[in-house]
């Protein structure tokens, strides 16, 4: 559940990557930081790139962070920039509160369950 709210997040993170913040008052009303959090999690939620586990900073920043709020924020040009694939596993592996599953954010559905973490590479 927490993938899903980082989701939210992350749209509203790629708002001000683009430049466009119309919103961005609203945006600072859900996220306390929110220049700390595009600081430190954009680069594991954008399309462009593999999964990777977020980092401590990244999850730090993330406290405090209102996701459902966030989905009022999200517009399309957020969603082609973002992977909400990666920004639910962000969320999950920070421990993030998401929405309910069923909240619409933008075009994206939060889903039932989250996505699972994905297995430990093999130790050598």
């Amino acid at each position: 559940m927490a993938i899903r709210c980082l989701a939210m997040l992350v749209l509203t993170i790629s708002i001000l990557v683009l430049g466009n913040l119309p919103n961005i008052s609203g945006q600072f009303e859900c996220a306390p930081d929110i220049g700390a959090v595009i600081n430190d999690c954009k680069q594991y939620v954008l399309k462009k790139g593999p999964k990777i586990p977020p980092s401590k900073a990244c999850c730090s920043s993330l406290k405090g962070i209102d996701l459902l709020c966030l989905c009022k924020y999200l517009t399309g040009d957020i969603e082609k920039i973002i992977s909400f694939d990666k920004v639910l596993y962000v969320a999950n592996f920070c421990h993030v509160k998401i929405p309910p599953p069923g909240t619409k954010c933008g075009s994206f559905t939060v889903p039932g369950r989250p996505p699972s973490k994905p297995a430990p590479p093999p130790k050598m």
